[in-house]
């Protein structure tokens, strides 16, 4: 899973996603992405203008257990272990 948080600084609201998270079948996303529900709701609100939009995203996104990756990282890793097509082996040498 993927969970997002977003940090205020004045004018300056940063919105940046976190790690990938790996969840057990029996795991909650909602509570596992409860730290960066938190945080926005803490630090991210007060930056005008994108605080308060930022933020309710945030926690939207969070509490509806983040942004499913599994397929996209299970893609990744199998293009990764697939050698390229068309790549020739390094000769060896006689």
């Amino acid at each position: 899973m993927l969970f997002q948080y977003c940090i205020s600084v004045v004018v300056l609201t940063l919105r940046r996603p976190a790690d990938i998270y790996f969840l057990r079948q029996a795991e909650n996303a909602a509570v596992k992405g409860l730290p960066f529900t938190l945080l926005p709701l803490v630090a991210g609100w007060w930056g005008i203008p994108w605080g308060p939009i930022y933020t309710s995203q945030s926690v939207h996104n969070n509490s509806c257990g983040g942004k499913d990756v599994t397929q996209a990282v299970v893609n990744s890793l199998r293009a990764q272990a697939t050698p390229a097509q068309g790549a020739s082996p390094i000769p060896s040498k006689s």
